[in-house]
């Protein structure tokens, strides 16, 4: 599960995101010290799950989860024990942990989220590569149906269980395999250049040995790659 650290005390932070480290399924994308940073991050990211702490200034915790329009799992982190009952009024908040937090009730928060989130898979099939039409690409993430526009896509970038689409504009992360997307892509202008990238051939801005740029970024071409690149560029 994808995931972000919302807590306004740095030590709260790196102590949440440690614990996410010894737990294989959760992937932490980001912290933030606020609310108001998260809420920008999220307005063009998807994430599975928010560790969320409760009382910060300015924004509290519950403030925070109002704003969102389609909320993702939440894990409320607190050193106020006081709040556990108006926190499950929320469908979205799977547990309440008081600080400190130990490894073993860390442990049982995430077995909570993921029976969550395999009950919301099995049921919506939910955040999955749906279809393409003309020069958009439809996918549903959070429930929702977004059209991505096509020629916009730079990069398509597997990671684990999830694919990150990168346009001009806004990053789409999508429950769905490197795979499917490729074959919603039309191959004018998309090419695999590696097992886990597929670029747009028309946004490289650089190519150097054994990597391209795109952007800022700098994504490796695999040795058998190469070839089918380079022959692509030369039609270009």
């Amino acid at each position: 599960m994808n995931c972000i650290v919302i807590d306004d005390e740095a030590t709260a932070r790196i102590i949440i995101s440690q614990l996410c480290s010894n737990v294989p399924s959760l992937n932490v994308l980001e912290d933030f010290p606020n609310a108001m940073q998260a809420i920008k991050y999220l307005n063009q990211n998807v994430v599975d799950l928010i560790f969320l702490d409760i009382h910060m200034p300015d924004f509290t915790g519950f403030d925070f989860i109002e704003t969102l329009k389609n909320p993702p799992k939440i894990i409320l982190t607190t050193s106020d024990p006081n709040f556990a009952i108006q926190a499950f009024e929320y469908d979205c908040i799977v547990d309440y942990l008081v600080k400190p937090i130990t490894q073993a009730r860390f442990d049982k928060a995430i077995v909570k989220a993921e029976a969550k989130q395999n009950t919301v898979k099995n049921t919506v099939n939910a955040e999955k590569v749906e279809a393409t039409s003309g020069n958009d690409l439809y996918v549903n993430i959070d429930r929702r149906l977004i059209k991505i526009d096509i020629p916009s896509i730079y990069l398509v970038e597997a990671k684990g269980d999830y694919i990150q689409v990168k346009t001009e504009d806004k990053n789409y992360t999508v429950h769905s395999t490197l795979k499917k997307i490729v074959e919603k892509l039309p191959d004018d202008l998309f090419l695999k250049v590696h097992r886990s990238y597929v670029i747009n051939v028309k946004k490289i801005i650089d190519i150097e040995d054994n990597s391209v740029l795109i952007k800022k970024d700098v994504i490796p071409v695999s040795r058998s790659n190469r070839p089918e690149l380079m022959k692509r560029l030369n039609l270009l």
